[in-house]
């Protein structure tokens, strides 16, 4: 990375990592990067805190294609952090060696209404708003697919397979896989109604599109990685894998296998 020195830091100031830091910070300028202010001088942005922080430092930098994410843990436990505040020494040596290399992530690309398209790393979720059956007709490249009645559908990526997804009992999935995940949220299946069932694994040039069925539910809720959207009375969501990827500077010796089987098993 010599050629990459300008680091933007996104991180919530508490009293209690005040001290590591500013020792983080001591040490990026030991070995001559340039911590900037403004998020579009930057050419490594650097999280603080667990996977949440990592993925709100995305939506506040906006997916940015030419830089390198970094996310460093301050105690929360995820599987984005391949670093540690409270090992500074890792840190460093990683910073004199080649132990780290650069992931190129999926991320999902989400327009409600044909309007401006926006980004999720994990997962999109859209569900009812009201107790009541939330019903949208489902098209897979233009095909008729299936009607859902459920409380709602969750769409991931492999890197988020093993969130939400993995709760509802959907396929974790190797993010070597350039590929998006439908999951349903408590399906109604009887004789008058029928759905899938299980998680669909889609390629990524597919596209998703989800009707809403406009019956008087027709104000559901939308997730987006951590975040809510009111997408009341909008009729279609359509979803695709873009072609804009998360660039991550990861540790070689801790990969997301290893992250699984450390995390699950």
């Amino acid at each position: 990375m010599p050629e990459r020195r300008n680091v933007y830091l996104h991180y919530v100031e508490e009293e209690k990592t005040k001290e590591k830091v500013d020792r983080l910070r001591e040490l990026g300028r030991k070995y001559n990067f340039r911590l900037v202010d403004n998020v579009k001088d930057a050419n490594i942005i650097a999280s603080i805190g667990g996977d949440g922080a990592f993925l709100q430092s995305l939506r506040r930098t906006d997916f940015q294609e030419d830089c390198l994410y970094l996310s460093i843990n301050d105690g929360h436990l995820g599987f984005y952090a391949d670093f540690d505040l409270e090992d500074l020494e890792s840190i460093e040596k990683a910073m004199q060696t080649d132990m780290v290399e650069v992931l190129r992530y999926p991320v999902l690309e989400v327009t409600i209404d044909g309007q401006k398209g926006f980004y999720c790393l994990n997962e999109c979720s859209i569900r009812s708003n009201v107790i009541k059956t939330f019903v949208v007709d489902i098209f897979i490249d233009g095909l008729h697919f299936e009607t859902f009645r459920g409380d709602g559908l969750v769409i991931s990526t492999p890197t988020g397979s093993t969130a939400y997804n993995k709760s509802l009992k959907g396929a974790i999935v190797d993010p070597r896989l350039v590929s998006m995940q439908l999951t349903e949220m408590a399906s109604l299946d009887n004789n008058n109604y029928r759905t899938l069932g299980s998680p669909l694994l889609l390629s990524g040039d597919r596209e998703l599109v989800l009707q809403v069925v406009q019956d008087g539910n027709d104000h559901p809720i939308m997730g987006v990685d951590n975040e809510a959207l009111s997408i009341r009375h909008s009729k279609e969501i359509r979803v695709k894998v873009s072609e804009r990827k998360v660039k991550m500077l990861k540790l070689k010796d801790n990969s997301f296998l290893h992250k699984v089987k450390r995390s699950f098993l």
